[in-house]
């Protein structure tokens, strides 16, 4: 594959979840059971013995990359997955293909750690959570935090050119990593302070960046695991952004945390329908499914009603921001 533009360099570092999708529906036979019948995902669910979300998201996977296309009665095999597949090798032969390219995937996990060795190459994976990547190596917690305050930096001023911060002088950046939203929004208003929460590798690497942006004076950096820690209170705005954890107990520790009138301002990719990933976290949504095949996906109504269970007004205005992601807003 040659490679000319930066958006191509990102797909191909995700590529690998693309090739396991396919290399599955190879060999669990997915394109021939259904160029025999369309079935819906819970029919594919049933007769491949898959998870009924997780079967959900892996035919969304497979759908964006154009392999089998949505018809009236459920999915079937699309037209490049009949030219390409079907009509070209008989289905054992495909299915020894898929197996004997995923037998090769081994040697090539971690590549970057072993690539150096100078005998057999061959590697464990060990999957686990962000927190416990962190949480484990302050090094990579350090890179990984710097890494999100460059990517962010677009999001950072879209941002602080939506948000009203009049009466905002205490801000609480939930899960906030480097601070980005923080010290771009710090830099904007004087008068403004503000506490990020996250874990402690992730807090060292934020002091880091604000003691370079000269705001060190004007943000706190508070290590805590915030699903199950108390948070700190008497905020005039609490920022949930790009975190991923929709929970009403946690809603309720931001209520807590702001002051009357404060405002909860949500920052997130929000599912298009119930099981429907959305199509920047599709990726992310199946990879979560491998962890808990009964993951679930986070729809506007939804995260709305939990808002208004818990006690929070809806405000009437939402943006959608380009890159996807939906700006909501509360007030205590």
């Amino acid at each position: 594959m040659k490679l000319a533009t930066t958006d191509q360099v990102f797909d191909c570092l995700s590529a690998y979840v693309d090739s396991a999708a396919l290399g599955t529906a190879i060999e669990l036979g997915l394109f021939w059971l259904l160029a025999e019948q369309p079935l819906d995902a819970p029919g594919v669910a049933q007769t491949l013995n898959i998870p009924a979300r997780r079967c959900q998201y892996w035919l969304q996977l497979l759908h964006s990359m154009g392999l089998v296309e949505q018809v009236p009665a459920g999915y079937a095999p699309s037209t490049l997955a009949r030219s390409a597949i079907l009509d070209t090798y008989n289905q054992q032969s495909w299915a020894l293909l898929a197996q004997e390219d995923r037998e090769k995937f081994s040697s090539v996990c971690d590549l970057a750690v072993h690539i150096q060795e100078p005998g057999s190459v061959k590697s464990a994976q060990v999957q686990r959570s962000y927190v416990e990547k962190m949480a484990s190596d302050p090094d990579r917690a350090r890179r990984f935090t710097r890494m999100l305050y460059e990517l962010h930096q677009s999001l950072a001023n879209r941002l602080i050119e939506l948000l009203d911060m009049t009466g905002v002088h205490r801000l609480l950046d939930l899960g906030g990593g480097s601070g980005v939203v923080s010290l771009a929004l710090l830099r904007q208003h004087p008068h403004l302070t503000s506490t990020v929460v996250d874990i402690e590798n992730v807090c060292i690497a934020g002091r880091e960046i604000a003691q370079d942006n000269s705001l060190s004076d004007r943000i706190t950096y508070q290590a805590a695991d915030f699903v199950h820690d108390e948070l700190p209170g008497g905020y005039d705005m609490v920022l949930h952004c790009d975190i991923g954890l929709f929970q009403e107990a946690l809603y309720r520790k931001l209520w807590a945390a702001l002051n009357r009138g404060g405002r909860l301002v949500m920052v997130e990719h929000f599912a298009p329908a119930e099981n429907v990933a959305h199509p920047a976290r599709l990726y992310w949504t199946f990879l979560d499914s491998l962890a808990d095949s009964d993951v679930t996906v986070m729809t506007v109504a939804k995260f709305q009603a939990q808002l208004s269970q818990v006690g929070f007004n809806l405000l009437p205005e939402s943006t959608l921001l380009p890159n996807g992601r939906l700006v909501i807003q509360a007030r205590k």
